[in-house]
């Protein structure tokens, strides 16, 4: 597919796409006004056919999908047998297929494992290299264009809705807030061909670094950031969007359980506000420590529009949420005031009754 993106004035490439297009702030500004797009070539397209489609996705992955409608959006991760997150992806169905839009480094072993798990379902799992994904803010001038765009195989627009705006049904949030930022963020992406790639081309664009600042300003997790070998869905409060508790078994259910119901995850999800003095952004993995001791790890760091330089961390549960923490950025230390997005009680949220030990229960006295 043409790259018409990377032919507009000022644009500056990355590894996972264009990073800008002159002046990220700007970018920023009018992207979360909803009049730009951006092109997600850091993003892909896996889509799932088949008159099994909903039923079989639900019995393999955390998310409750029998009972998906056409156009509603949704996510879903692909846990391990301990619980650890092996895949994550954007779902929206248009009636016909069901649409997973993963991050780039991720599909083709999410596709893979999809299609080892066929068995006798009705399925068939395709990765969809033509198609490509542009992102935007609901409510604007971009959003009606990139619905425009987006396309309809079946007869609805291939948009999905991030339900990161609230506690899906069935989720569980653990930041402990009335106001959370991700409710400010109404994101969607919209899946396009060749044609609605260059169509989109037309409107003001913005580069993944802005995008990346309103995600990480919003707590929002994502695969190819916050998630390594040892990842559970509670220590980003995933369970917020991409877990249903009370839905049929699948792989990895019993540590969700478990955790969720009895334990504490054993690392938490933070937001690091950071002294941008000197102008040093940390990358993914800079140790975080308190005093000398590294308690955790950067995942995702921008420069925000309105809050400055900021990043998500994931640290140790033992770390106070008082804590005076600093990120190692080479020889360089950046100073970090913590804002706690999974507080460290986080979990044993259910009510076990305490039981009386057998040496507290009291002897009768008499004969028998």
């Amino acid at each position: 597919m043409t790259d018409v993106f990377s032919s507009l004035p000022g644009a500056v490439a990355s590894d996972d796409g264009i990073a800008h297009f002159g002046d990220p702030v700007r970018e920023q500004r009018l992207l979360a006004g909803g009049t730009a797009v951006v092109p997600r070539d850091d993003r892909a397209v896996v889509s799932v056919s088949g008159p099994d489609r909903l039923t079989w996705l639900d019995s393999i992955t955390s998310q409750a999908l029998t009972g998906l409608a056409p156009g509603e959006s949704t996510e879903l991760l692909v846990l391990d047998p301990q619980g650890r997150v092996e895949h994550a992806a954007a779902v929206v169905d248009d009636g016909a297929t069901t649409w997973l839009v993963v991050d780039r480094g991720d599909a083709p072993g999410l596709a893979k494992w999809l299609g080892m798990m066929r068995f006798r379902a009705q399925v068939e799992v395709a990765a969809r290299p033509e198609l490509r994904v542009a992102g935007f803010v609901a409510g604007g001038d971009a959003a009606a264009a990139a619905v425009a765009a987006a396309i309809r195989p079946a007869g609805a627009a291939v948009v999905w809705e991030d339900p990161w705006t609230g506690v899906a049904p069935g989720g569980w949030q653990y930041a402990d807030t009335a106001a959370h930022p991700g409710a400010e963020l109404a994101w969607a992406e919209a899946v396009v061909d060749e044609d609605g790639w260059r169509r989109l081309a037309e409107l003001p664009p913005a580069g993944l670094l802005a995008e990346e600042a309103l995600r990480i300003a919003a707590w929002r997790p994502r695969w190819a950031a916050e998630v390594d070998e040892r990842s559970i869905p509670h220590e980003t409060d995933w369970l917020r969007s991409a877990v249903h508790l009370a839905k049929g078994c699948y792989r990895g259910q019993e540590t969700v359980a478990k955790v969720h119901n009895l334990g504490h995850p054993p690392r938490r999800l933070v937001l690091l506000h950071l002294d941008g003095s000197d102008s040093v952004l940390p990358g993914h993995g800079d140790a975080v420590l308190a005093g000398e001791v590294e308690v955790g790890r950067v995942t995702s760091a921008a420069r925000h529009h309105e809050l400055g330089p900021i990043a998500l961390a994931v640290v140790a549960r033992r770390v106070a949420a008082d804590e005076t923490l600093v990120v190692a950025v080479g020889e360089a230390r950046v100073a970090a005031a913590q804002e706690v997005v999974v507080p460290a009680d986080a979990g044993a949220t259910a009510e076990v009754p305490r039981l009386t030990r057998l040496s507290r229960r009291p002897v009768a006295h008499g004969r028998a």
